[in-house]
């Protein structure tokens, strides 16, 4: 078998890279994930993750993990609400759409990414993740890599796999492809606590999802776990918005004021998301790597999820692709019918690219809708047709 006696290393320990983990060691081969945060207990950041019966819950389901995953998703996480910017709600799915609809192929479950991170780590061997292992750099060492970490360990392995994130440290050994930047800056804002310090946004919110458009403007605004709710103002900027806006993103003060200014035909009901967010707000410049990019596989390092493909939010795709990727890869390393790591790595790089640029594409496309004049009649019309199938 091509992954006996041979050991894998995995940089990174997002969604993507513990899913891939869990696959290959249900195969028996020699894994360890290599990852930053110091401990399990790092707080994971982000917004809830969606996954889709194709991709995301597939590699659940082949890794053994569907009981777990059921018993922890946030039931009525996937509803919908969808407004104007004076908060008059021009389409909702709270009352016809079931909690648990799973087998159905528009039923995207929504699980709290600390939650999806305990899963996949409590069905690993404990001795598989390395924690406190920022990764530096990495040399040719006989037929594999030297790796070597900010702590200053070094570790060595045959096959390397980045799975470190959209600014990947290991992407540049295999490809100097950079991604470009998308138009799109998503100024992201948490509230813990949000029932008694966000009321009112708590309330409309019903334990779902909320869809804000108004005059090329969005507020998209979510519920996660242990009662937090998480929020995006999105919108067009130049890529260096986030340095030239002269912003302080830790003073409360001024984000709000920038936001009665910025989305100044928005109704004052969603000043209370500003005013009850707790500090630092987060300006996320939105990127992709291009739809037709293309390299030479090599025998002994590939990557997935967003070091291979990062691509914008608005089609929920990033994580399940990831983890599609890990699904695909752990098939090809541990095949009878491949010949060598090189081969299933050539094989999964050009199927991965192929459908990561076709997610890539609509990504972006959405992205322009949501953000374009007609965009609330738009979204309307394309929940209604969902809502109906």
């Amino acid at each position: 078998m091509l992954h006996q006696n041979k050991q894998i290393a995995i940089v990174g320990g997002g969604p993507g890279g513990l899913t891939l983990a869990r696959l290959l060691l249900l195969k028996g081969a020699n894994v360890k994930i290599y990852e930053r945060d110091l401990d399990k207990h790092a707080r994971v950041q982000g917004s809830p993750l969606d996954l889709h019966e194709e991709s995301g819950l597939a590699a659940i389901i082949k890794a053994g993990l569907l009981d777990e995953f059921k018993a922890n998703y946030m039931a009525g996480a996937d509803r919908e609400i969808i407004t104007n910017e004076l908060a008059e709600v021009f389409f909702s799915d709270h009352e016809g759409k079931p909690e648990e609809n799973f087998g159905h192929k528009h039923f995207r479950p929504e699980i709290d990414r600390g939650a999806l991170r305990k899963i996949l780590l409590d069905s690993l061997q404990p001795e598989t993740v390395v924690w406190d292992s920022h990764f530096v750099a990495m040399k040719p060492e006989g037929d594999g890599w030297e790796l070597s970490f900010k702590n200053g360990v070094t570790a060595y392995a045959d096959l390397v796999i980045a799975a470190d994130g959209a600014n990947s440290k290991i992407r540049p050994y295999i490809t100097d492809i950079k991604p470009f930047y998308s138009g799109i800056i998503m100024l992201e804002g948490n509230i813990y606590d949000a029932q008694a310090k966000a009321p009112n946004m708590h309330a409309l919110l019903a334990g779902g999802k909320i869809m804000a458009f108004g005059n090329k403007k969005d507020l998209l605004i979510g519920q996660k776990g242990n009662g937090e709710v998480g929020f995006y103002a999105s919108f067009k900027a130049e890529e260096n918005w986030a340095k030239d806006s002269g912003l302080d993103y830790s003073d409360k003060a001024q984000v709000l004021a920038w936001f009665k200014e910025k989305y100044a035909e928005w109704s004052e009901v969603w000043y209370e998301l500003f005013e009850s967010a707790t500090m630092p707000f987060i300006p996320r410049p939105i990127y992709c790597m291009p739809l037709d990019q293309t390299w030479e596989a090599l025998p002994n390092v590939t990557m997935l999820g967003d070091a291979a493909h990062v691509m914008p939010p608005f089609a929920g795709e990033g994580v399940n692709m990831a983890m599609l990727d890990a699904l695909e890869l752990s098939e090809l390393l541990t095949s009878e019918e491949c010949r060598s790591f090189h081969e299933g790595i050539g094989i999964y790089e050009t199927n991965m690219r192929k459908r990561a640029a076709i997610m890539a594409k609509e990504s972006l496309d959405n992205g322009e809708l949501m953000h374009s004049e007609n965009a609330l009649t738009t979204m309307v019309g394309f929940f209604k047709g969902v809502d109906q199938l």
